[in-house]
């Protein structure tokens, strides 16, 4: 799977649980550029984007996710696996 799928997939994602279909998602963007973030909705997305690609993350792994680009690099080496 190619970065710009995964991109692309998280945004689907994160367009779903923030309700809002004109979200745009940037590699660097964090928790504190999404009004409406809080730890409710984070685990939503978490589970929301295992459920989207198929994977699960453990959850020590949950700890380094801190940008979009983190969520990205995480999902494509769980899918190159």
């Amino acid at each position: 799977m190619q970065a710009t799928d995964i991109y692309e997939g998280l945004t689907e994602v994160f367009q779903d649980v923030f309700d809002d279909d004109s979200l745009v998602l940037g590699p660097a963007m964090t928790p504190a550029e999404l009004p409406g973030w809080d730890s409710a909705r984070y685990i939503t997305l978490v589970v929301a984007t295992e459920a989207h690609f198929g994977i699960r993350f453990q959850p020590a792994e949950l700890e380094s996710l801190r940008t979009i680009s983190d969520f990205a690099h995480r999902i494509q080496r769980k899918i190159a696996h």
